[in-house]
């Protein structure tokens, strides 16, 4: 019988949860519109969602009328971001960043004013490492890989040399690059905990222990979204076909031929019932049999603005 695993844990973490909400209560409690720097979360189907209620997703701050209310999105922004946002007469700003990203912002502020040179390892482009980056002026190095590290511009006897991590890396790939990196800079910093988050372990975890039981592993996530496309890429680095969708209708039925156990997951902003859509499509092919494989509960939750509570 042709069978599907489910991963658990999966889609929404407690950071996309709590900016997903912060959108949702302040529609509620001040009405259309409200402006959102940047998508909140990368999921079109949430974003879409949010549009449908008010929301207007903006990538200027002169895009935002006098009097407005103001989010920021759940990957942070550059603290001129927040410069130019206070210098205008609006309404009220609330904070969606992810609290595990600011915490790396406390971390690279710190490193800063004692005068680290700072390796910061992620992806150029994506809005969180284009924030992380943006809370310090300069000494701040932006490495995607192995062959970055023989092209950094720091003294390999530099006595002050710290890495911070964009949170939504693959654990894998996060550590080749900074066994690289210590060869490089014996006196190198590393971060004081984990920069990858924990939504972001946890769900590369199942997705290794599926790729021992599955013949292929959809990944539920938009093309834009991080940690989706880390999930994808991590199977297919475990030699298991591996497909990134955002709805069930994009599944195709040569995807299936020749697949008895398919593995199922979500990326940290992909909501449950994109995930439940994706079961009755397979369920359609014949994928009648479920199980779930567990590798985690997890129950962190973050505190909401004072002002939404």
């Amino acid at each position: 019988m042709k069978k599907i695993i489910l991963a658990n844990p999966r889609g929404f973490c407690a950071g996309v949860d709590r900016a997903i909400t912060i959108v949702e209560k302040a529609l509620e409690f001040y009405g259309s519109p409200v402006y959102v720097r940047h998508e909140v979360v990368h999921n079109k189907y949430v974003v879409d969602g949010l549009k449908n209620r008010g929301a207007i997703f903006i990538e200027e701050i002169k895009d935002v009328p006098e009097g407005a209310i103001l989010i920021y999105s759940a990957h942070g922004v550059p603290l001129a971001v927040r410069e130019e946002a206070e210098a205008k007469n609006l309404t009220m700003v609330f904070d969606a960043t992810c609290p595990l990203v600011s915490k790396v912002h406390v971390e690279l502020k710190n490193l800063y004013r004692n005068q680290y040179e700072i390796i910061m390892i992620g992806h150029k482009g994506h809005p969180e490492v284009e924030g992380t980056m943006g809370q310090v002026n300069g000494h701040i190095q932006l490495i995607e890989n192995e062959l970055d590290v023989d092209a950094l511009p720091i003294a390999s006897n530099a006595e002050k040399v710290a890495v911070v991590t964009q949170t939504t890396l693959s654990v894998d790939e996060t550590k080749s690059i900074i066994d690289k990196l210590k060869v490089k800079y014996p006196n190198l910093r590393l971060p004081k905990n984990e920069d990858i988050c924990y939504a972001t372990q946890n769900r590369q975890d199942a997705v290794k222990k599926m790729a021992t039981v599955c013949d292929a592993i959809i990944v539920i996530g938009s093309k834009n979204s991080s940690n989706s496309n880390r999930l994808k890429e991590l199977a297919e680095n475990l030699n298991v076909r591996s497909y990134l969708i955002d709805f069930d209708h994009e599944i195709q039925g040569e995807w299936l031929n020749d697949v008895d156990t398919i593995g199922l997951t979500a990326g940290a902003s992909a909501p449950e019932v994109l995930v439940e859509g994706v079961i009755q499509k397979l369920q359609s092919y014949g994928f009648n049999a479920m199980e779930n494989l567990n590798v985690v509960e997890e129950h962190m939750t973050f505190a909401l603005p004072s002002e939404l509570r």
